[in-house]
């Protein structure tokens, strides 16, 4: 097979390497989007490979083979690989796809818990729910219409101005459904391990578009800094109390927080469209090797259908 079959290995090295770099390089909004689908073409073209491998083991074996009229003597003259290749490469496989199922069912019931919590909710104006409740909390709900949860401990620990970028920034959550790209690059991540570390860059990139979103919505960045910087206090004080034994510095509780701060004391993300081609030229390189190598394969069976057709009439 030509080096198209390998191209979504290649693909799959780089983006472990240089996927979480992008994730925050990128001006959040397109990692967001993009940065997932590129995980899933590649996790896919991965494993696609790994069955054709798989299958060129599995097609030799005699009841198989008689069944669909190959020819195991033509089929191991055109194997790609060692046939010990192939079946660590299939045994891989079915890890990986065992790995990505059970993350799908998750992701899925996930849903399900966010649907039916919306409607337990109750049809607050606004998709606007606030619970009584000292601890400072501050979530969106995904489902068909969504729901921003806060409670009474957030709203005062903000004041008015920093209360309505905490709103426009659960709202940017729903608004851009944040949560499918999340499940998405969680999904590509347990097909493919070594994209977990971008998958993690890729929750980050969906805070700092939703950070984004509030800036652009109160016009203010040092607003939605200070905002975030004092919601992130307000829970770190909160668990330092309910766990006094441990140590908690509370500015700096949570480094995510402190990128983002750091990201909206500086001006706006510009466009990189170098790095957007980039991404989307690795996508697409994965996308056609996978193609590629269907084509071949399907070639190959072929010739094999045919050798066993000539022996058979021999």
């Amino acid at each position: 097979m030509t080096w198209l079959m390998w191209s979504p290995f290649v693909a799959n090295v780089i983006l472990a390497a240089a996927g979480p770099r992008l994730a925050r390089t990128l001006p959040p909004r397109a990692a967001v989007r993009l940065v997932p689908l590129a995980m899933l073409a590649v996790a896919l073209g991965v494993g696609f490979v790994l069955a054709v491998l798989g299958v060129f083991v599995v097609a030799q074996f005699p009841p198989i083979a008689v069944l669909a009229h190959w020819s195991p003597a033509a089929l191991r003259a055109d194997q790609p690989v060692p046939a010990l290749a192939g079946v660590a490469g299939t045994v891989i496989l079915l890890v990986l796809l065992g790995a990505a199922l059970l993350r799908a069912a998750r992701g899925g019931s996930d849903l399900v818990r966010a649907a039916v919590a919306c409607r337990r909710l109750g049809p607050d104006a606004d998709g606007l729910v606030v619970i009584d409740d000292d601890e400072p909390e501050a979530y969106a709900v995904p489902g068909l219409a969504g729901r921003i949860v806060v409670s009474t401990g957030m709203l005062n620990a903000l004041g008015t101005d920093e209360r309505h970028v905490l709103l426009a920034h659960e709202a940017a959550h729903l608004a851009g459904h944040h949560h499918v790209y999340i499940q998405l690059a969680d999904l590509g991540a347990a097909a493919n391990p070594l994209l977990r570390g971008t998958a993690r860059s890729v929750r980050l990139a969906v805070e700092r578009a939703a950070d984004e979103a509030a800036a652009a919505e109160v016009g203010d960045r040092r607003l939605v800094a200070r905002a975030l910087a004092r919601a992130g206090l307000a829970k770190a004080v909160a668990r330092r109390r309910r766990q006094p034994q441990t140590r908690v510095v509370l500015a700096g509780a949570d480094t995510s927080i402190m990128q983002r701060t750091t990201a909206l004391l500086a001006p706006a993300p510009r466009p990189r469209r170098g790095l957007v081609a980039g991404l989307l030229l690795l996508t697409l390189v994965s996308v056609v090797g996978t193609g590629v190598t269907a084509h071949q394969t399907d070639d190959r069976l072929d010739r094999a259908a045919t050798g066993a057709t000539v022996a058979a009439g021999h």
